[in-house]
């Protein structure tokens, strides 16, 4: 858990709020899978479901819910939702993933921009994208 100051600085800009079906598992992936933090207990609704909740993962934060479909909530599944990390430290970002469960479509390589980029899907059906820019390459050595 975090401190309501680190809650405050994650709540900006654009914040992926995916719906998966099981959240509380899902948090526990991506505790494995990504390191994320939760901020806070997960709010329900009175059948036990997932309204909110809340975890940073990488310094971004990530909003999820369980399916309401009795409101037009649906599972966020498929090629047409990708969660990109840009990361400075790919092999330990994509291992990590792909040892905890994340299949993999693209593997971790060098691309022909010049990053090493690669990308998996999650058990509950969410895309992520790893992307290592050539300039972290390059500070780094």
């Amino acid at each position: 858990m975090s401190s309501p100051s680190d809650y405050k600085r994650l709540m900006r800009g654009v914040i992926p709020y995916a719906t998966v079906d099981g959240v509380d598992k899902a948090i526990e992936f991506y505790t494995r899978a990504f390191g994320a933090v939760a901020h806070g207990e997960p709010v329900r609704s009175e059948d036990g479901r997932v309204l909110n909740a809340s975890i940073e993962i990488n310094g971004g934060m990530v909003m999820l819910m369980d399916p309401f479909p009795e409101h037009g909530s649906q599972p966020s599944a498929g090629s047409n939702f990708l969660l990109q990390l840009v990361i400075a430290d790919g092999d330990l970002w994509w291992d990590r993933a792909v040892k905890a469960g994340c299949e993999v479509l693209s593997p971790f390589k060098l691309e022909f921009w010049g990053d090493r980029w690669g990308r998996v899907r999650d058990p509950f059906g969410l895309e992520w994208a790893f992307n290592e820019p050539a300039l972290e390459k390059q500070l780094s050595a």
